[in-house]
């Protein structure tokens, strides 16, 4: 099935590494060859939390290598720039990506940059090898402490 706010597919050029995702279990192939992924994330770098008009963003200083990832797939280390969250008006929909077609309340995107090939995140964003998104499946349970902490946050961005 098709996520209600993907109507029809965008015609971006980015190709197989385009957004949204149905990731098929029976066509995972495990990579005996890949790294562990290393996350080394200073909670000192979270700047600010803010409302871009359609969902909220806590965004990071990314001037230094503090709050950063590597291994894995990845052939640098990536700076995090922000993590975001997708969700739905209901409970049975809200991630933008899918596993075996079934989709989860929410999904958090951990965004990362290449900062040892590009400049800035600007640039890094128009590149096949700029950027880094750690996607994490929510589901509905027990209180989190931590997320709480950002839940109690939010009415103070109510508004773009």
């Amino acid at each position: 099935p098709v996520h209600p706010l993907w109507q029809s597919p965008l015609e971006i050029p980015g190709g197989t590494r385009q957004s949204p995702i149905n990731i098929q279990w029976r066509d995972s192939v495990y990579d005996p060859f890949l790294k562990p992924l290393k996350i080394s994330y200073d909670p000192t770098t979270c700047l600010h939390i803010w409302n871009n008009g359609y969902s909220f963003l806590v965004e990071f200083d990314d001037s230094t290598d503090r709050s950063i990832i590597v291994g894995g797939p990845l052939e640098n280390q990536y700076r995090l720039k922000q993590f975001h969250f997708h969700w739905g008006a209901i409970n049975d929909w809200g991630s933008e990506h899918t596993v075996d077609s079934k989709f989860y309340p929410a999904e958090l995107h951990l965004v990362h940059w290449n900062a040892v090939e590009y400049p800035s995140f600007e640039e890094a964003v128009m590149e096949g090898n700029g950027l880094a998104v750690i996607g994490v499946f929510l589901k509905l349970g027990a209180r989190h402490e931590g997320l709480q902490t950002l839940v109690d946050a939010l009415p103070a961005v109510r508004h773009k």
